[in-house]
C-alpha cells in the first residue's frame, strides 16, 4: 500500500506555468544584479575626468556603489514585511518601475554627487524586488522542487554577471558612460509588462506591523559604520579622531538597533531566528563570501584595466569564466548537497574561494591572462557551491508564509556582506596604494601629490597632464597598486577562510530537506 500523496497548497492554473513565473522572476532580478556588474567595469571611466566621465575620486566611486548596497540593505527588512502585507506582486512591480525611474536619473547625472543620490533611488526600488522574487518562488514551487528552482535562480546571478560586464564595455566603447544606467530602462519595461501578465499575488495571511524605528536605526548605523571605514582609507590614518568617532558610533547605533529589535513586539528583524545556528552559520557564510568577492571585483577592475591597459569590454569578457560557472553549476550545486551534504559543500566552495584570492596576491603587470580566466572560473565555482545550499538552508527555515522576511535576511547579509567588503578591502587597496606611492609623488607640485596619491587613476590622470615628464610616474604608480592589491587579497584570504571555519564548525551534514525525504522513503517502504 503506497501512501497517500499530500494535497498540493499551490493552484493548478500557477502550477502549470510556474517555470515561465521563474523566468520572469529571474529577468527582475537580472536588472538589480546587471546594474551592478555594469557599474563594476564603469568604474574606471566614471572616474575618469570630464567630459569623459566625471572625474569621481576613489571614495566617491566606493559611495556610488555603497549608496546602492547600504539603502538596499536597509530596506530589505521592512521591503519583505510590505510584500507579506500588501501583496508580492504589488509591491514587486512599484520596486521595478522606481528602479527603472532611478537608473533613468542616474544616467543624467551631472557630478558624482548626483550619481550617488541617484544610486540611492535605484536602491530604493530594488529593495522591494530582491525580496519579492524569492518569496514568489517559494509561493509557486512545492517544497520538494525549491532546490531546484532556488538553483536556477541562483544560476541567473551569473548570467547577470557575464551580461553586465559584457553590456557595460560594449555601451562604454559606443556611448557615453551613462548609457550603462540608462540600458536598464527597457529591460525595466519588459519586466512590468511579463509580471502583470504571468506572476500570481501572494501575501502573509499575517503579516507583522512595520517596524520605522528599526529601518532608521539600521540604515543610519550601517551609513556611519562604512563612511567611517571609506574615510579613514581615503585618509590613510584609521587613528584620526573623526573615523574612530564615526566608526564607533556606527557600532553603537548597531548595537542599539539589535537591543531595540530583540524588545520588540514588531521587529523588522527577528533576532531569534539567529538562535538556530544552521540558520546563522548560513547567513555568515553569504556575508563573508560577499565581503571578499565585492573587495575583489573592485580591485581587479583596477588591475585589468589600469595596469593592463584593457578597454572596458575587454575587462567585462574577462568575466565571462566566472559567470559561466556559475550558470553551469549553481542549479547542480543541490546534486552535490545530496551526495555530501551541506557542510561539506559550502566549506569547500569557501576553501576554493579562499585559494582563488591567494592566487591573486601572486598576479604582476605581466602573468599570463590565461591564468586570471582560470581564477575567475574557479571563483564562479566556489561561489555556486556556496550561494545555493545557503540559500536553500535559509529559504526552508522558515515557514513558506515568512518566504519575504527569510528572503529579505538572506539578501541583507549579502548587501551587507558586499558593503563592508568594498569598504574595508577597498580601504586597505587605498591606504596601501597611497603609502607605496606618496614617496615617489617628490617630482610634483605640492598641491598635486594629496590628489595623486588617492589613487592608481589618480596618479595616472596627473601623470598624462604633465605630457612626457609623467611617464616616470606610470612604473611607480603600476608597483605600488600591485602591492597594494596582494595586501588586500590576501585580507580577503582570511575573510573567506573563516567563513570556511563557521560552515565547517556550524552547518549540517545533510539539509532537513534530504533526512524528511530519506523518513518519508522509509514510511513509503514500509506500506508496501
Amino acid at each position: 500500500m503506497t501512501s497517500p500523496v499530500p494535497a498540493s497548497r499551490i493552484p493548478e492554473a500557477v502550477h502549470r506555468r510556474r517555470w515561465a513565473i521563474l523566468g520572469v522572476l529571474m529577468l527582475s532580478l537580472l536588472i538589480v544584479v546587471l546594474d551592478n556588474s555594469i557599474l563594476n567595469v564603469a568604474i574606471k571611466t566614471i572616474s575618469t575626468p570630464a567630459p569623459v566621465g566625471l572625474g569621481a575620486s576613489q571614495g566617491q566611486i566606493e559611495w556610488a556603489i555603497n549608496a546602492y548596497t547600504l539603502v538596499f540593505a536597509g530596506l530589505l527588512f521592512t521591503s519583505g514585511l510590505v510584500g507579506d502585507r500588501l501583496g508580492r506582486k504589488k509591491v514587486l512591480l512599484g520596486g521595478i518601475a522606481l528602479f527603472g525611474i532611478g537608473s533613468a536619473l542616474a544616467a543624467e547625472s551631472g557630478s558624482p554627487g548626483q550619481l550617488i543620490a541617484y544610486r540611492a533611488v535605484m536602491a530604493l526600488g530594488a529593495a522591494f524586488v530582491m525580496p519579492a522574487t524569492l518569496a514568489v518562488l517559494m509561493n509557486v514551487f512545492e517544497r520538494e522542487e525549491q532546490p531546484k528552482a532556488i538553483g536556477i535562480w541562483a544560476g541567473g546571478v551569473g548570467l547577470a554577471i557575464a551580461i553586465g560586464p559584457i553590456t557595460g564595455g560594449a555601451l562604454l566603447d559606443h556611448f557615453w558612460w551613462g548609457s550603462v544606467f540608462f540600458i536598464n530602462v527597457p529591460i525595466v519595461i519588459l519586466a512590468l509588462i511579463l509580471m502583470i501578465w504571468l506572476v500570481p499575488d501572494s501575501r502573509d495571511p499575517r503579516p507583522g506591523r512595520l517596524d520605522p524605528i528599526g529601518v532608521v536605526l539600521s540604515v543610519v548605523g550601517l551609513v556611519l559604520l562604512v563612511y567611517g571605514i571609506i574615510k579613514g582609507g581615503e585618509l590613510a590614518d584609521f587613528t584620526d579622531a573623526k573615523v574612530l568617532a564615526t566608526i564607533i558610533a556606527g557600532l553603537v547605533v548597531l548595537a542599539g538597533f539589535v537591543v531595540f529589535e530583540k524588545r520588540s513586539d514588531h521587529p523588522s528583524l527577528d533576532v531569534s531566528y539567529f538562535k538556530n545556528k544552521v540558520f546563522s552559520a548560513a547567513m555568515s557564510a553569504i556575508a563573508l563570501v560577499f565581503f571578499a568577492l565585492m573587495g575583489v571585483t573592485f580591485f581587479s577592475v583596477f588591475y585589468t584595466q589600469s595596469v593592463r591597459g584593457y578597454s572596458p569590454l575587454q575587462s567585462g569578457l574577462m568575466l565571462l569564466p566566472l559567470a559561466a560557472a556559475q550558470m553551469i553549476f549553481a542549479p547542480r550545486a543541490r546534486l552535490v548537497v545530496e551526495r555530501f551534504g551541506n557542510r561539506a559543500t559550502t566549506t569547500a566552495g569557501l576553501v576554493l574561494i579562499a585559494a582563488t584570492l591567494a592566487a591573486f596576491a601572486t598576479f604582476e603587470a605581466d602573468t599570463p591572462i590565461w591564468l586570471l580566466e582560470v581564477v575567475f572560473f574557479l571563483m564562479g565555482t566556489g561561489m555556486a557551491h556556496i550561494m545555493t545550499p545557503t540559500s536553500v538552508v535559509i529559504m526552508q527555515a522558515l515557514p513558506r508564509e515568512k518566504a519575504g522576511s527569510a528572503s529579505a535576511l538572506s539578501n541583507t547579509f549579502r548587501q551587507v556582506g558586499g558593503a563592508l567588503g568594498i569598504a574595508v578591502l577597498g580601504s586597505v587597496l587605498a591606504t596601501t596604494y597611497r603609502n607605496g606611492i606618496e614617496g615617489k609623488l617628490g617630482m610634483l607640485p605640492p598641491a598635486l601629490r594629496g590628489t595623486a596619491a588617492e589613487s592608481i587613476e589618480a596618479t595616472l590622470g596627473v601623470a598624462g597632464r604633465l605630457g612626457p615628464r609623467g611617464k616616470a610616474l606610470v612604473t611607480p604608480a603600476n608597483d605600488a597598486f600591485l602591492h597594494a592589491m596582494h595586501v588586500t587579497a590576501l585580507c580577503g584570504v582570511g575573510v573567506a577562510l573563516l567563513g570556511a571555519v563557521v560552515t565547517a564548525l556550524f552547518l549540517p551534514g545533510r539539509t532537513p530537506a534530504d533526512q524528511a525525504g530519506e523518513k518519508e522513503g522509509e514510511l513509503v517502504a514500509v506500506g508496501d
